[in-house]
């Protein structure tokens, strides 16, 4: 039987706490990508530190070089209203190449931590375009940006969230995970929600919304890659019957399976 949504939050409030007695508040990340998964993840976070009287952990923001402006809006705002601790992640070797998506990015001139990563993927090209969520992209800009991030500041647990029926490469994911390269634990305090309760959560506790959701954005990626789902709001579709993510790139979607292999969120 399906735990009442107070029972989800409760399970989800015990997941970080657990988190911060592992780790410690130092130790551990925050990921946040201004969508609604992650808001609501961070307002658990937010509300689990409140209970255990400490101050909020870091909370890392990736920026793969194509981001909506409502979302960059809305997240400078939520940080201002909250006063987080907000670290913008970049890939700023590969950006420094590239003004706009498509642009060509030149592997000879990229450093040698992206060269390697790109040997990772088995990619012998001497160039590609600049596509946040390509196959290449997606790597470079979001699971090498992320990866870095957590080795430079020694972070041991990066809390996020991601859901099992989001997507099905996500489906046997644990609530405590354990990562190489660097090693660290992802912790996933929201697994057990659906696209549902995650809206009822959010509308049941004054929790903030992005404004795409209300032009009908279901899930959010990328600006050029990234449609509306529908002219509703996200939470007045028919969630049950169409997929969240369909508006999303949709090779991206077929290698998500990879892409987690290789660090991904």
């Amino acid at each position: 039987m399906a735990l009442p949504l107070e029972e989800k939050i409760k399970k989800a409030k015990d997941v970080v706490s657990e988190a911060f007695d592992r780790f410690g508040r130092e130790r551990i990340a925050v990921a946040w990508t201004g969508g609604k998964d992650s808001t609501l993840l961070l307002w658990i976070v937010r509300e689990a530190c409140r209970e255990k009287g400490i101050g909020l952990p870091k909370i890392m923001f990736i920026d793969e070089g194509d981001p909506f402006e409502e979302v960059l809006e809305f997240v400078e705002r939520i940080r201002k209203e909250w006063n987080l601790d907000l670290a913008y992640v970049r890939n700023e070797d590969v950006l420094k190449q590239v003004k706009k998506v498509g642009d060509i990015v030149r592997v000879d001139l990229l450093n040698e931590r992206n060269r390697k990563e790109l040997e990772r993927l088995g990619f012998k090209g001497k160039e590609f375009p600049f596509e946040p969520e390509s196959y290449v992209g997606n790597h470079l800009m979001k699971t090498v940006a992320m990866s870095l991030f957590l080795e430079e500041n020694g972070y041991k647990a990066l809390v996020t969230g991601v859901r099992w029926d989001e997507q099905e490469a996500r489906a046997n994911e644990k609530f405590f995970s354990p990562r190489e390269n660097p090693e660290h634990v992802r912790v996933h305090p929201i697994l057990h929600f659906t696209e549902k309760d995650v809206w009822n959560a959010i509308h049941g506790n004054g929790i903030p919304v992005n404004p795409l959701y209300e032009k009908g954005y279901r899930s959010l990626g990328v600006k050029s890659t990234t449609e509306k789902a529908d002219d509703r709001p996200a939470w007045e579709q028919d969630l049950e019957k169409t997929p969240e993510r369909k508006g999303r790139r949709q090779d991206k979607e077929n290698i998500m399976k990879r892409l987690r292999e290789l660090g991904y969120m």
